[in-house]
């Protein structure tokens, strides 16, 4: 993607992640799409769920999350709830672990650090 055209990232992280996509050349686009998990009984969309980035070359959705393990619990069932409703999209979600090992694997220790910081532990409003 174009820097001019890059999107307002909701986290750090994600500005990373993007960065090795452009450097390998993997086409990505930035929360296209959101998906109804839950409806009330009137049929009005009670939790939805937005992933972060779609790979369309490889048809991969990927969530980043840097919350700590006791708080990914709610992206840990909307993921489950995902692969109950739409079983044909493909997701993966890529923890705080998973995201620091990525970050120090491609020698960006420096963004690496904040990963298991006491900011990166904190919920964000961004789901």
């Amino acid at each position: 993607m174009e820097p001019l055209n890059r999107p307002q990232f909701a986290h750090p992280i994600e500005a990373e992640f993007a960065n090795i996509l452009d450097f390998y050349n993997i086409r990505w686009v930035y929360e296209p799409r959101t998906f109804a998990l839950e409806w009330d009984a009137d049929g009005a969309i009670t939790l939805a769920f937005t992933p972060d980035f779609y790979l369309p070359d490889q048809d991969l959705y990927i969530e980043l999350t840097t919350l700590r393990p006791s708080l990914a619990t709610r992206k840990n069932y909307k993921q489950r709830r995902m692969a109950e409703l739409y079983p044909d999209v493909n997701l993966i979600l890529l923890k705080r672990k998973d995201l620091r090992n990525l970050m120090l694997k491609f020698g960006l220790d420096q963004q690496a650090g904040p990963i298991f910081g006491t900011a990166a532990q904190k919920g964000s409003q961004h789901e």
